[in-house]
């Protein structure tokens, strides 16, 4: 008998009896925190996944298909020219305006089809910081020094978290790069079919999660009030991309196409259903597809596989420890509002490691630091939340893990704290 294994087994299964035995169950705040993780997971599945996931895994999969290899290290690999390869990661979030999950498939895709260490975390960060609309909302109610300067701060943080990220793992980057050199390019189809591709599929992303704007009038209210009706016409030209680019034929499309049009209409005020068969229906299409859409499928699936379980967990754990917004989780809010106060070192390096842990779905992170704001929180600490926030998340920092490892997560993390906190020092001294 292996007395080593069997005494591991051994003490597993003592550890469990005793989690279980010691289970605090009919405590109120323990009850009330499960229930919290649960309605997390709940809200999430129901407003997150759908509209922001995947579409994301459909893109991520794509990445991996219909670019090749050889493009994505011209502008991104770890020989790129750095203004350009940087440059291009650091407003990436003014276009796609997701959050720190949606942009975890993206990041994926591009890293694994060799994007250098610096470009693909440059972009992991701005991906969910730089969020125009987010922006725009922060100057309208925290103030305008607030919105430029969680401008400014997002920017400039992509960059530089990006480069030190370079540096640190410049061996590893060298010998990638080495590698890269002797890679082939690859012939494929023109340039501008590709982005035509790829812009209808971000303009479903971008569109179908619009959030509503502080005020009801104006462009973007405009937008809004309009988000489904340009998410129908970028679905129109996705639908002419399949025909014509990628080739599905008619009458797979018709069948998917006519039964979604008909349920949008039916159900108009719904247009999750229609959305949802929408996505099982391209889904079933490329699935049944021999060529590159069947490989678009398998790429897809392998996202899906490898980065949902994880994500789901996190906003468990999430929900349970922090619970949701205006519901506390086991972790009494008034402890989080107490540690906040001020512009000391320690406040803004707590905000940060909140921010850092806490789940924000878009454009909510500006109404939770408004309530914090008007029970004591410091101009300085909301500003590190504002940049710690939005790009991570106990979810997130389980996928960024499993993607590029414990040791570049645990980098990137910290560089995120850290930038975060001396950002709210400075600014909470001057303002």
């Amino acid at each position: 008998m292996n007395w080593k294994k069997e005494g591991r087994i051994l003490a597993i299964i003592g550890a469990l009896f005793l989690l279980f035995f010691y289970l605090p169950v009919g405590i109120p705040r323990f009850d009330n925190a499960v229930f919290e993780a649960l309605h997390l997971a709940k809200w999430y599945a129901r407003e997150h996944v759908l509209l922001c996931l995947i579409p994301a895994f459909f893109i991520a999969g794509a990445i991996g298909v219909f670019i090749s290899q050889a493009s994505v290290i011209k502008y991104l690999g770890t020989g790129a020219n750095k203004v350009l390869a940087y440059g291009v990661a650091s407003v990436s979030g003014s276009v796609l305006a997701v959050c720190s999950c949606t942009v975890l498939p993206l990041f994926a895709g591009i890293y694994k089809m060799g994007a250098g260490i610096g470009p693909a975390s440059a972009f992991l960060y701005s991906g969910p910081a730089v969020n125009v609309l987010a922006i725009i909302l922060t100057a309208r109610i925290l103030g305008t020094e607030m919105g430029i300067a969680r401008a400014a701060g997002a920017i400039a943080f992509s960059i530089v978290i990006g480069l030190i990220m370079h540096l640190l793992f410049r061996k590893e980057e060298t010998a990638k790069s080495a590698a890269q050199i002797t890679m082939p390019d690859q012939a494929g189809r023109p340039l501008w079919q590709t982005i035509l591709y790829f812009a209808s599929m971000i303009g479903i992303l971008v569109f179908a999660n619009w959030g509503a704007p502080a005020e009801a009038r104006g462009v973007w209210a405009a937008i809004h009030n309009a988000k489904w009706v340009i998410t129908s016409l970028f679905a129109a030209g996705f639908a002419l991309t399949l025909l014509l680019l990628i080739k599905i034929p008619l009458l797979k499309i018709l069948l998917v196409a006519i039964p979604t049009a008909a349920v949008a209409i039916i159900f108009s005020g719904q247009p999750l259903i229609a959305f949802t068969i929408g996505s099982i229906g391209l889904a079933v299409i490329i699935a049944t597809d021999n060529n590159e859409a069947g490989d678009w499928f398998s790429q897809t699936w392998g996202f899906i596989k490898q980065i949902t379980p994880l994500l789901l967990f996190g906003v468990l754990a999430a929900g349970f420890f922090l619970g949701r917004v205006g519901h506390e989780g086991i972790i009494p809010s008034q402890w989080i509002s107490s540690l906040v106060g001020g512009n000391s070192p320690g406040a803004n390096f707590f905000a940060s490691i909140v921010g850092a842990l806490m789940y924000f779905a878009t454009l909510t992170e500006v109404p939770i630091l408004q309530g914090l704001m008007a029970n004591g929180m410091g101009k300085g600490p909301a500003l590190a939340l504002l940049l710690a926030g939005p790009a991570l998340s106990i979810q997130s920092i389980l996928v960024i893990n499993r993607i590029m490892g414990w040791k570049k997560t645990f980098t990137y993390i910290t560089l995120v704290v850290i930038m975060s906190t001396v950002s709210g020092i400075i600014y909470g001294t001057f303002f």
